[in-house]
């Protein structure tokens, strides 16, 4: 019984993790950008198969998916809400480990700080 009611939703279309998989990555981009390591980690934590997350990961963006570095900007933004970047090195540091704990690596964090303005 449990396998037929499988087959039938996945013929219908409500069982597609490759579907779910985007739209998480999309409503993310959209909404709450993360890093690539966080979405990854989101998407295991809701037991997406290893294959389909690397397949994502492998994928060259398409046209509605954001770049690493546009997630990073988009991130940073979205924090600062309007305000000016701060001068003060503690805040630029204090920004750069917000955008680290959001799952981009140190070198995107920082380049999306210099985008933004930052010196050193």
């Amino acid at each position: 019984m449990i396998t037929a009611t499988l087959e039938r939703l996945e013929r219908v279309g409500f069982v597609d993790d490759v579907a779910f998989a985007q739209w998480w990555v999309d409503q993310r981009d959209r909404y709450a950008p993360r890093g690539r390591a966080a979405l990854e980690t989101e998407l295991r934590a809701k037991r997406v198969p290893p294959a389909i997350i690397a397949s994502l990961r492998d994928e060259p963006d398409g046209e509605s998916a954001m770049s690493e570095h546009e997630r990073a900007d988009a991130a940073l933004e979205r924090h600062l809400r309007g305000r000016p970047l701060p001068e003060e090195p503690k805040a630029l540091q204090r920004l750069g480990m917000y955008l680290v704990r959001r799952g981009f690596d140190p070198a995107t964090a920082r380049a999306a700080l210099r985008r933004r303005g930052a010196t050193g």
